[in-house]
């Protein structure tokens, strides 16, 4: 763990020994820190370089913070997830294009996602697949712009990995 990584503590009470000990190790080791909790100024909060408090009050049943604190963090937990998706170019639109198809069901889910995003039959959108080693942003990059998988794949990686970017060089260029 070190500066090019995020530790996210999370605890309802904003107290919790072992959350603030992880902070506190990761903020040793230089990552940025940031913390979740459902009470105002807990030590946790002031521990984290970027506090999310979210205040609740309290709990229709004392002593059970699944019920609206633990609601409560699993929703800011998701905005992060989404968030960071979005940032590291794994959408495209309202699309999560990062699929790893395992299975027939990622396979077909993939298989789909090329066939909505290009408008290429199911068909192609499987074949297209099946070349590109089922990297979903390769095969549309290929459908789109009639590149093969090398050239789809370097205009990628010239492009950090982001379909976007690599669709509007793709257009420029004349691909």
């Amino acid at each position: 763990m070190g500066a090019l990584d995020t530790v996210v503590g999370v605890s309802a009470s904003g107290r919790a020994p072992f959350v603030l000990g992880a902070l506190a190790e990761a903020s040793r080791r230089g990552a940025l820190t940031a913390a979740i909790s459902c009470n105002p100024g807990t030590p946790l909060s002031e521990a984290a370089l970027h506090p999310i408090e979210v205040i609740v009050g309290p709990e229709v049943v004392t002593g059970s913070t699944r019920l609206k604190a633990g609601t409560a963090q699993k929703l800011v937990l998701n905005m992060i997830s989404t968030i960071t998706m979005v940032r590291l170019g794994r959408t495209h639109g309202n699309t999560m294009i990062e699929v790893s198809a395992m299975n027939s069901k990622l396979a077909d889910r993939a298989a789909r996602m090329v066939g909505d995003l290009t408008g290429a039959a199911s068909a192609v959108a499987r074949a297209t697949l099946e070349a590109t080693g089922w990297h979903v942003k390769t095969a549309v990059l290929m459908i789109e712009h009639g590149l093969d998988a090398a050239g789809a794949r370097l205009l990628l990686e010239r492009h950090g990995d982001r379909l976007e970017a690599a669709m509007e060089a793709a257009g420029r260029d004349g691909a």
